[in-house]
């Protein structure tokens, strides 16, 4: 009897080999190990940095990297290395956060706009027309102004701008794979709406969905070191890569590596999430697979707004 989770219907991958092809794939090993360090970092600053991110020092200000301060100190003499794994914090809270609502946006979207009553596909597709019109980070900038900067603020208008963006790449999908063989006989066979949505129509717009969704959480994490970098995103009393960046680029002509540790960390960061969510696509796309990496031209991801 075939299994389920390998079964072409479903689109699944076993779970126990999904890791083992991502370590397989350059960018998925790159991807894998720089997320996970990203995410260590967060979860160790909690209970531990070499010193307090919040602790001024004029003594040791400017210091170069060494010893205690391996990557030196900025013009209060803080830490540097303290801030960034803070920063780290703020980075992976945006990033989870923004990628739990664009997904609930997206899916939600994606099938109201692909498994409902003709008026209301119609009527979702120009609402999402409409929506994607307007950018995100402008959106964003507005909210903060009249609420406050906040990181709630930026999660909340960064996952509902670019769940937008996930729905008018994921609906096409829906609508093409709920034509299939296989969701018509779940459909005959007595399935729900919701079951042939969770059981057939999601794992086999997996990878298409799994791409947007890295971009989503790769971009969140720029939009929040910009608009913390503007003045929008993160309070002064929140640690944030994008608010050190900003006190540090002023000083970049006399002081210039002490802007590089904050931008490497916002470069590694959306380099690895862009990177794990292809190799993703490459591990679960069940054509590229079977077919060899040639077998079907890589869609490019959509333009965020």
């Amino acid at each position: 009897m075939t299994d389920p989770a390998r079964s072409p219907a479903r689109g699944g991958v076993p779970r126990d080999r999904l890791l083992a092809r991502l370590w397989r794939l350059g960018p998925g090993r790159f991807g894998l190990i720089a997320v996970a360090v990203v995410a260590a970092t967060a979860l160790v600053s909690l209970a531990w940095t070499p010193f307090d991110p919040r602790t001024v020092d004029v003594t040791a200000r400017w210091g170069l990297p060494g010893w205690p301060h391996l990557l030196g100190t900025d013009g209060t003499g803080r830490d540097i290395l303290s801030l960034i794994m803070a920063g780290a914090r703020t980075t992976a809270l945006v990033a989870v956060g923004a990628g739990l609502v664009a997904t609930a946006v997206g899916i939600g979207l994606a099938a109201l706009g692909a498994l409902t009553p003709r008026w209301t596909r119609e009527a979702v597709a120009v609402l999402i027309d409409i929506l994607i019109a307007f950018p995100v980070l402008l959106i964003a900038m507005m909210i903060s102004a009249v609420w406050g900067g906040s990181l709630w603020v930026v999660v909340w208008s960064v996952g509902i701008g670019f769940g937008v963006n996930i729905a008018r790449v994921t609906r096409p999908e829906l609508r093409r794979v709920q034509r299939s063989d296989y969701v018509l006989a779940g459909r005959a066979a007595g399935l729900t709406p919701l079951q042939n949505l969770r059981r057939h129509l999601l794992p086999n717009v997996a990878p298409v969905f799994i791409v947007q969704l890295s971009w989503s959480m790769a971009i969140a994490v720029l939009a929040e070191a910009g608009l913390s970098y503007l003045g929008f995103g993160a309070p002064v009393t929140q640690p944030s890569w994008g608010l050190l960046l900003a006190d540090l680029q002023q000083y970049i002509r006399v002081h210039p590596l002490s802007v590089v540790w904050p931008g490497l960390a916002i470069t590694l960061t959306v380099l690895a999430l862009n990177l794990l969510g292809d190799a993703l696509r490459e591990a679960t796309d069940p054509t590229l697979r079977r077919g060899g990496p040639k077998a079907t031209p890589r869609t490019t991801p959509g333009v965020v707004a």
